[in-house]
Formats: structure tokens, sequence, C-alpha cells
């Protein structure tokens, strides 16, 4: 019983259900962030390499021949991972041109050196092949002390074109009043962490509420696409 609970928990992180209002922190930037990856998932297929792979958790949103995961070696939580390979930081473990497909979610801003990154992206897409790419533009900082960079969208632009990508579709996600409650529900979870008791104590009674808030104004509200969560762009190698 605690086991099939703690799984239900861990999956509301990244693809949260209504459910998740209640039990995730990042509620809106995660149901943001899979839905907006999902309406383009149909754009990825074939030979799929995910980068930063994490937990693979947008796994079963695609249509795929082979799913590889990769990672940067860090030596940190590592067996928290689902990587089928690791890499150096440099140089992806891969042929030229041997994937029709890249994913890479919220891993941008972790990479000091973002033109080599992209390069590598480039070099091991096939022709003409797709790279589905999110990056945060307002967030805290995380996963320290590799947290390097936060991109606007014209930056990402900018970075794509000049390393050989075209972008197809640039969506911003979570652009409306909901990004200021989300920043709070981050700021009530960031003060509570290190207790246990007092974290679901804090959740229930002050990230809950500020999710379900939130939520409201965002559709009451008009949008604004110059304050937003994160950037989702297709993008296609030229």
């Amino acid at each position: 019983m605690i086991k099939a609970l703690k799984r239900f928990v861990e999956n509301q992180n990244f693809n949260p259900g209504p459910s998740g209002i209640f039990l995730n922190p990042f509620f809106i930037a995660r149901r943001g962030l899979a839905k907006n990856i999902k309406k383009l998932s149909f754009e990825i297929s074939g030979r799929i390499l995910d980068v930063g792979c994490g937990t693979k958790p947008y796994k079963s949103f695609f249509n795929y021949t082979e799913y590889i995961g990769l990672e940067f070696d860090t030596g940190i939580d590592s067996e928290k991972k689902s990587a089928d390979y690791y890499y150096d930081g440099k140089t992806f473990p891969f042929e030229s041109e041997s994937f029709d497909s890249v994913v890479c979610n919220q891993v941008m801003e972790h990479i000091f050196e973002p033109e080599d990154f992209l390069k590598e992206i480039f070099r091991v897409l096939k022709s003409q092949g797709k790279l589905l790419l999110t990056v945060p533009f307002v967030w805290d900082e995380h996963e320290q002390p590799f947290d390097f960079a936060r991109y606007s969208s014209f930056g990402l632009k900018h970075l794509l074109e000049k390393n050989g990508f075209e972008i197809i579709t640039h969506k911003k996600s979570v652009n409306d009043i909901s990004v200021i409650f989300q920043l709070l529900s981050d700021y009530f979870y960031k003060i509570s962490i290190k207790n246990k008791f007092l974290k679901w104590v804090v959740m229930f009674l002050l990230i809950f509420p500020s999710n379900l808030i939130g939520i409201m104004f965002g559709k009451l509200l008009p949008d604004n696409n110059d304050l937003y969560l994160d950037n989702i762009i297709l993008a296609e190698k030229i």
C-alpha cells in the first residue's frame, strides 16, 4: 500500500493529473510543460535521443522505434536516472546523423557552453531531423551548482539559428498571472523542504491554495507573452 502510494505521488511529478494540485509544488509549471510537449509530440518519432533524460518522464508521449536516454555523468543521483548512456559533457557517444529526433527537456540552463552542446545535437541528428527543446525563462536556481543560465525567446532563436536549426514552432508555457503563483509555491516549498512534516503542512495549507488561486486567476485575466515560465521549441536541422 505504501509503495503504491509512493509510486502514485512520483507519477504526479512531471505529468500531473487533477490530484497533482494537492501533491506537486510545481504543479502549474509541470502541467504547462506536459501539455505543450504533448501537443508537439507527433512531430517527434523514429529513433529518438533524449538528452538529459532523467527518468524519461515524457517517453510515453512519443511514437518511436527506439528511445535512448543520455545523461552527463556528474556522479550525483545516478541511481535515480534512467539513462542508457552517460557522456563526459563534451562529445555524445554516438555516430553522426544516427537519430531521427532529439528531445531535450529543461537541460540548456545547466550547460555552460551552449553552442558546443547544440553542435553535438546537430551532429547526431539526421538531415531534417527534429529537435524538441524546452528551456526555463523565469525560475529559481536549482540543481546547484549546475545552474548556469536563463534564456529569453530571442536568445534561443539566435543560438539555434547560429548552430544550424530552423525554428518551426515556439510556444511560451504559463504566460499568464499563474506564473506569479507558481513562483510563490516554489518559495514556500524551498523554505520547508528540509523538514518532512513541515513540508506537507506547507503543501496543504499554502502551496495547494496558491496553485488553485493561480489557475483560477490565469483563466480570468489576460495573458502576458513577456512574462512566462518556459520556452517550448520545435526546430529542424537544416
